[in-house]
């Protein structure tokens, strides 16, 4: 059996994309979408620690430029690789937005599911989505096992004295297992991937820069709201971060990393509670960007049905 030869993903042009016709379907899994990812977050928001809101209001005012673009660096990094892939038009921001929501608050890569319908619908048969979602998704999680890899080996002595290792350690390992995993697949890489080098190439540049970029800004927002700690043990803390970011089947993994630290170091702990209150305010991060794009969702059925005198509209962009 051979290998498949590498896809090099044409380019379709601008107008390519876009919505193709009124859908009703299409506008209830939007309403859905959007009504169950607000739901979500309030019940998160409201299993959150009392401490953690006290908490935000006296972060320095410096912590917040950073909290913004630490938060937009997922979704830009998927703007470059799909405009670099599918020449995705800036419309197509706000679906990556929504992408990294559902990401967080549902499941792990159940963002991909939507951003792939969402691509299928949007572009008709002008670009086929499956195999840059699915290599770029790969991509990322090999560079995310990588770094986990590292910063488990460089902070494993204090990790073993973690009481938190202790108790959970069963569940906090489990995260090693993709990392096994992910090494199947770069010995069975020309099996794997769709794209072709030269894109891959691009692609791996993209996602190690964001994980660059977002390690360094978290352990910035860390440092300044918290300047007395020492680095060393914020370096621990990132390692355990990564290993829980690699726990599969697992929702909203910074609280879930929020609560383990209030767990783990008592509730009235300073670090835990940054962790704490960081998570939350990640949460409420999320739930206005849900808000806000169902306003222009919003706003823009309705300007379509006054422009067109049409009182059954177009169709929203979910």
């Amino acid at each position: 059996m051979t290998a498949s030869p590498p896809l090099e993903t044409a380019s379709p042009p601008q107008e390519a994309w876009g919505p193709k016709a009124p859908s009703l379907w299409w506008n209830v899994l939007g309403v859905a979408v959007s009504v169950g990812l607000v739901a979500a977050i309030l019940f998160q928001l409201d299993s959150a620690a009392a401490d953690g809101m006290k908490m935000i209001v006296q972060l320095p005012i410096a912590v917040w430029p950073a909290m913004v673009l630490l938060y937009l660096t997922q979704p830009i990094c998927d703007f470059a690789v799909y405009r670099r892939t599918w020449n995705l038009p800036l419309s197509g921001f706000g679906v990556l937005l929504r992408k990294n929501v559902i990401n967080e608050i549902v499941l792990g890569y159940s963002g991909q599911a939507y951003l792939y319908v969402w691509a299928r619908r949007a572009s008709g048969a002008d670009v086929a989505p499956f195999a840059a979602i699915k290599d770029a998704s790969i991509i990322s999680a090999l560079l995310g096992n990588l770094l986990t890899l590292v910063l488990t080996a460089i902070s494993v002595t204090q990790l073993t004295e973690l009481g938190l290792v202790k108790q959970l350690g069963p569940a906090l390992w489990s995260g090693l297992i993709p990392i096994a995993i992910s090494i199947g697949l770069v010995a069975f890489g020309r099996w794997v991937f769709s794209l072709s080098p030269r894109l891959l190439l691009f692609v791996t540049s993209a996602h190690t820069l964001r994980i660059i970029v977002s390690t360094a800004l978290t352990v910035m927002i860390w440092r300044m709201a918290l300047p007395e700690v020492e680095a060393q043990l914020w370096l621990v803390l990132m390692a355990v971060r990564y290993l829980v970011s690699r726990i599969p089947l697992l929702a909203n993994k910074d609280l879930v990393f929020g609560n383990l630290m209030v767990f783990l170091l008592g509730p009235q702990a300073p670090v835990a509670v940054l962790l704490a209150a960081l998570a939350l305010a990640t949460l409420l991060m999320h739930l206005g960007v849900i808000v806000i794009l169902g306003a222009v969702a919003l706003a823009r059925h309705l300007a379509k049905r006054i422009t067109r005198g049409d009182p059954s509209g177009g169709t929203p962009e979910a």
